[in-house]
């Protein structure tokens, strides 16, 4: 079952999500963490950007080897360059640039896009019915 809206989960925080191409059956596991506040010019530059950190799990540990692949800011994916693990021209690279350059059109037709039971905000196993639905609890779905 696809996300209803994957780009509100993806931005929420703390997304871990997987996304599967419905022609070919690749699929690839990205984590999307919200950058870090910290200290006060840190907090100005990132209330007027926010940033997220983008990684695809990269190793047999699904909780900790993700690869860090690079971010996004003001809506526009960025590939880390030097300080990424995974090539700008590696699959699980060029799948993730696809994925959100397409997240806001009729593109994503073409895929899957599931989350792994945890809210995309704060990372809580989700046991509600319309939180797994929806991939966010009952509360933080009001935050998001």
């Amino acid at each position: 079952m696809t996300l209803p809206d994957p780009k509100r989960f993806a931005l929420a925080g703390r997304a871990v999500f997987t996304v599967e191409s419905k022609k070919t059956g690749t699929r690839y596991t990205y984590r999307v963490r919200r950058a870090p506040e910290t200290g006060d010019a840190a907090a100005s530059r990132l209330a007027s950007a926010p940033c997220w950190f983008v990684g695809v799990l990269s190793g047999p540990d699904n909780t900790s080897h993700y690869g860090y692949l690079g971010f996004i800011r003001n809506g526009v994916f960025k590939h880390g360059g030097s300080k990424a693990r995974i090539a700008a021209d590696a699959p699980s690279a060029r799948a993730f640039d696809w994925y959100w350059r397409n997240i806001d059109n009729g593109a994503l037709a073409q895929v899957d896009v599931h989350h792994e039971g945890h809210c995309g905000r704060c990372g809580r196993a989700l046991t509600v019915p319309s939180s797994v639905l929806s991939g966010f609890g009952p509360e933080c779905i009001n935050y998001v």
